[in-house]
């Protein structure tokens, strides 16, 4: 039964640095419909609130309230990426620098701690908690404390994320990181409803507020330490959240006078959206910068919250009491010998120009005690024992990078290679038809795709056999992913032309899918989209295709690029297709041709009008001309003036191939109506 129980969302409505700062949370309001539901579970959240509070009370009449400044608690963390291809796979580095803000808030060592204002400075509180990534996990087996798993329900990021994967909660902090969190930032289950329903125990996370990196920023990094707080058994600074019959006290209501957080030296308030370190809402000095509060000033939890939290972690309700014993740490890894169970390393790009750095970082799983990097190519050797560092690369080439690692009794090693390409192109155009190439490896082209979608169709090409295809039937949703050429020397031109041939197809009525062509002049640093293809201008055929699409000959269309301006004629252009799945069917594409229609380098025949290639000819001949053809009507004719092969295209075109590989050998006129032609030879 689906119980929307403690849904403590946490929104905010305005996120720019320059802008006012707004949150939004409605548990209150989710319990109340909760309780309406299904007033069967009412009572024992009740029953475990009451439990809790009597212990918190109790708790903080025995301790000692002074600042202890050292770590006291450690609670092992997995953090469950839930993505479907898209930005919410995000980066571990992203993880790691959301992992070091929320310890960095709980024990006080936040840099913005410096501006706390008078009198709350005083009471700024190190919370002695230290959060470590798991390194074994439920089964017993060496983990990075980070799973990643391919699910459509991410962009719901309702409790049900939590079916996916969810690691025994008496044992782990379990935080998912989403597309959404029930459409806001973050939701996560105060401990009286954790105990209650123990499955839903906690937290999701929209993965634009985790860190202060990737697709976050420092503003919204105060997210994940605000829900560990509810995790935690604090309350908003307001009240509310958890408490018995469970009123609604949304923030800003000037009747929350009459509600209290529980904790004594967090000022009685109405709470707090603005960034007003002024505010008196209830006849004293608010705690606005407290990460309870809503101003996204947060900064500071105090010596009482402080208390409460560590009577949540020393109370059975929701298991809090187990997390941090030396049992469970063992159990997860986090004390005891580290297991070396996985040797690896990242690059920060795997494909650059000469001169360009890569960060090489050691990934390696767990209790590295030495290391060594080994780079090879280029004639040369570099190595190193650091466990991150930049590396330049000052000469084009493929380059094996080797790291060996070991600990005090077990040691492993990985290869991976890094292709540099020179700045100088020796490549004048494109002339692309993937005829004659069983796959991208090794060839002018490659991906960001990990997964091997994009791939050489074999069954599929436009008046040919093979084209290149994105596998995107299989629900690619929210993923962007890209074909990248190598670079290509235009700095002669004085006009661009990129032409290509795709096909397309929805899988269902309507598709947002989106298809960009882009280029860049500085390597892949930045790119410029010259095209998009888009909604109804997408699909190549007009009905929806429900099983995996594979394009005939009609199905094609051919798409022409003029728009590259003269600042990016350099000598190593690149260009992409970066597609961004929305649902919709599979996309191939042929016959790349990027060139300079006066360039020489391509025979040219019938003043500068038309280029017939390759010429001599095996198996497909390319005609690409000046200017737009409109119905172009081609024909091969033998040496006796038989018109041997007919091609009529509908359509203005500006290039084109035709399969002659069922031609003799020899000599031949191709024809383009009005009035082109060349000799051929067929080979």
């Amino acid at each position: 039964m689906n119980y929307f129980i403690g849904f403590l969302l946490f929104t905010v409505f305005s996120v720019s640095v320059f802008a006012q700062n707004n949150f939004g949370c409605a548990t209150d309001v989710m319990h109340q419909h909760l309780f309406v539901e299904h007033p069967e579970i009412q009572q024992k959240v009740i029953d475990n609130y009451n439990q809790l509070e009597a212990f918190t009370q109790q708790f903080i009449l025995q301790q000692n309230a002074q600042n202890k400044g050292a770590i006291s608690y450690t609670i092992p963390v997995v953090f469950h990426v839930i993505h479907n291809h898209g930005d919410e796979n995000v980066s571990t580095s992203q993880i790691l620098d959301g992992l070091r803000i929320l310890n960095e808030g709980y024990q006080k060592r936040n840099p913005d701690t410096a501006i706390l204002i008078q009198p709350f400075k005083q009471i700024a509180a190190d919370c002695e908690i230290e959060f470590k990534l798991a390194q074994i996990d439920p089964d017993g087996n060496c983990t990075s404390g980070i799973t990643r798993h391919v699910d459509s329900s991410t962009y719901s990021g309702y409790h049900n994320v939590k079916d996916i994967v969810h690691w025994d909660p008496s044992k782990y902090l379990n935080v998912y990181i989403c597309a959404q969190a029930a459409g806001l930032a973050g939701h996560s289950l105060m401990p009286p409803s954790a105990d209650t329903v123990p499955q839903w125990d906690g937290i999701v996370l929209q993965h634009s507020y985790l860190g202060s990196i990737g697709t976050s920023n420092l503003i919204r990094s105060v997210v994940l330490t605000h829900e560990v707080g509810h995790y935690l058994n604090l309350q908003h600074t307001w009240g509310g959240n958890n408490v018995p019959n469970f009123p609604y006290i949304p923030v800003g209501d000037p009747n929350n006078c009459n509600y209290d957080d529980g904790v004594s030296d967090t000022p009685n308030t109405i709470g707090n959206s603005s960034q007003n370190l002024n505010a008196t809402s209830c006849g004293s000095l608010d705690n606005v910068q407290n990460f309870m509060e809503y101003s996204y000033l947060n900064s500071m939890f105090t010596e009482g919250q402080k208390l409460r939290i560590h009577a949540a972690l020393n109370s059975p309700i929701a298991n809090r009491n187990n997390l941090w014993t030396t049992t469970n740490l063992t159990a997860t890894g986090i004390i005891g010998t580290p297991q070396l169970c996985s040797v690896d390393f990242d690059a920060s790009k795997y494909t650059l120009c000469v001169g360009d750095s890569v960060l090489l970082t050691d990934v390696s799983l767990h209790g590295v005690s030495s290391r060594s990097w080994t780079i090879n190519g280029g004639g040369t050797t570099f190595s190193s024992s650091d466990s991150s560092f930049y590396h330049t690369f000052n000469t084009a080439g493929i380059y094996t990078i080797q790291l060996d690692v070991s600990n005090a009794s077990q040691s492993g090693s990985i290869t991976k290679q890094i292709e540099v390409f020179d700045v100088s192109s020796d490549r004048t155009a494109l002339l692309e038809d993937f005829e004659g190439l069983t796959t991208l490896e090794n060839s002018h082209w490659f991906t960001n795709d990990t997964i091997d979608n994009w791939h050489i169709a074999s069954n599929a090409g436009y008046n040919s056999n093979k084209s290149v295809v994105l596998t995107n039937f299989d629900d690619f949703s929210g993923r962007k992913t890209t074909l990248t050429a190598k670079p290509i020397d235009v700095s002669f031109a004085n006009s661009l032309v990129l032409s290509f041939d795709y096909a397309f197809a929805k899988k269902i009525s309507s598709t947002l899918d989106k298809l960009r062509v882009q280029v860049s002049k500085n390597c892949g640093k930045n790119w410029i989209t010259r095209k998009v293809l888009s909604g109804i201008n997408l699909p190549t055929v007009t009905d929806s295709v429900s099983i995996n699409f594979i394009p005939s000959d009609s199905d094609w269309k051919n798409v022409i690029v003029t728009n590259i301006n003269s600042s990016y004629f350099v000598d190593h252009l690149m260009i992409r297709f970066l597609f961004e799945g929305k649902g919709g069917n599979n996309i191939y594409i042929d016959n790349v041709n990027l060139y300079d229609p006066a360039y020489s380098s391509i025979p040219e025949i019938e003043e500068n009008k038309m280029y017939v290639y390759p010429n001599p000819a095996e198996d497909y001949v390319h005609i690409n001309f000046s200017q737009l053809i409109s119905n172009p009507k081609i024909q091969i004719i033998d040496i006796s003036g038989k018109i041997v092969k007919q091609a009529p295209i509908k359509g203005s075109v500006i290039s084109t191939k035709i399969n002659v590989s069922n031609l003799a050998k020899g000599f031949y006129i191709l024809r383009v109506s009005p009035s082109l032609q060349s000799t051929l030879i067929i080979q």
